[in-house]
């Protein structure tokens, strides 16, 4: 086991192979690392995740994304689509708990790695894969990535405001949803495995996690036939003030205002004499909440950000400043909750990382701090399946490993 991994995590003791590239399928692993499990990232020799490829720049050969995924694993090089590559994986798999997979559909199954192979050699495993467009269908069999997920799923019409033409999330949200909702269902096998004693097979998508996480907008949609429309500052189903508004330096969400707390609003931006308006009875119409986002935009334009955080600070009024990552990374509150953590990693090597979302009491889970060199623990995983250091050698000659 790493010692980046925690010995006493919630899934100690549980054994994750995970054969993923880029983020999907590694990232889920990388939670279950964070939980104590042993992972052992498996690549292909020479030339590994191709999430490695995606570089700091054109002098810096680091890749934020593998390390991002990958952190705590221990690394071992081999080639499964040849057959002495794959005995060697279904040799590992005698005893592991949990595969983790995101290769095209039929990969796996074509190398002979598929779920009914695998079960036959341990019935108790959880063999878990994920796609782009889902275990079925016609589309089953296409290659994609996030923004394949992104366009398909809807996400790329949401944003922006009426009239703008469609545009990404900044962030490979897909893949990231994809990542959760496979952990999840990782999670809830291993405990139908406590009562059964059988493994099983997990499938998720891209596209099914991307329809999942706008839930609330497609029901919306199903109930009522119409397209909730564009973000435009906001949510285009969450009405009154709830958005963001530009301030003399950047700008300042609002994230809902309950109906008694209007007049805290509007004192709070030096508008009291709204209160007394007409056109406030109205704010259940278009034309009254047009009327207020107007005088609210130019009420908020007249201060800075900081200024609006301290003038609600001390209310009811929900709100944030709107950031951007180093402003984010610059908030102590992000490290005391670790959301982002630094440490030393197995080397001594000081390291700053993207933490771990969950907070378990009597299991605290641990990020791991360093994402392993191509094949790094090679010898090592290969040793303790009984293979001798000739045997490895002359595998490693073959490029198998």
């Amino acid at each position: 086991m790493s010692t980046d991994t925690a010995a006493d995590g919630p899934l100690a003791g549980i054994k994750v192979v995970d054969v993923g590239i880029l983020v999907q399928g590694p990232q889920a692993a990388a939670l279950l690392c964070d939980m104590g499990a042993d992972v052992i990232k498996v690549e292909l020799p020479n030339i590994g995740d191709q999430a490695r490829y995606i570089l700091l720049g054109p002098d810096d050969f680091r890749s934020a994304y593998f390390n991002a995924c990958n952190r705590g694993k221990r690394g071992l090089t081999l080639d499964l689509g040849q057959p002495e590559g794959a005995e060697i994986l279904k040799r590992l798999i005698e005893d592991t708990d949990v595969l983790v997979s995101n290769f095209s559909t039929g990969t796996l199954e074509a190398w002979g790695l598929g779920y009914e192979e695998l079960s036959e050699i341990n019935p108790r495993l959880i063999w878990a894969a994920g796609n782009t467009f889902g275990p079925s269908g016609e589309d089953r069999d296409r290659k994609g990535a996030d923004l394949a997920a992104q366009c398909a799923g809807g996400l790329a019409t949401t944003t922006g405001r009426d009239g703008d033409p469609p545009s990404p999330v900044g962030v490979t949200i897909a893949d990231h949803i994809g990542s959760l909702n496979m952990a999840c269902g990782i999670l809830a096998a291993l405990q139908a495995r406590a009562s059964s004693g059988l493994g099983q097979k997990v499938e998720v998508s891209l596209l099914g996690g991307q329809i999942w996480a706008q839930a609330a907008e497609y029901t919306h949609y199903l109930m009522t036939g119409n397209v909730p429309g564009r973000s435009n500052y906001g949510h285009p189903l969450i009405r009154g003030a709830y958005r963001i508004y530009a301030t003399s330096d950047g700008w300042f969400g609002v994230i809902g205002v309950p109906p008694n707390s209007l007049d805290e609003l509007l004192i709070g931006v030096d508008r009291a004499d709204m209160l007394v308006d007409e056109r406030v009875k109205a704010l259940g119409t278009e034309e009254g909440r047009a009327w207020l986002l107007e005088q609210l935009e130019l009420a908020f334009a007249k201060k800075t950000t900081d200024e609006w955080c301290e003038t609600f600070k001390d209310t009811s009024i929900r709100y944030a400043p709107v950031r951007d990552y180093d402003a984010a990374a610059n908030d102590p509150n992000v490290w005391e909750n670790g959301y982002l953590a630094s440490g030393v990693d197995d080397q001594g090597v000081p390291q700053k990382v993207v933490g771990t979302p969950i907070h378990m009491s009597a299991n605290p889970l641990e990020p791991g701090m360093r994402a392993p060199s191509l094949g790094e623990h090679t010898d090592e995983i290969l040793l303790e399946l009984g293979y001798t250091k000739s045997v490895i050698a002359a595998l490693r000659e073959k490029g198998i490993v």
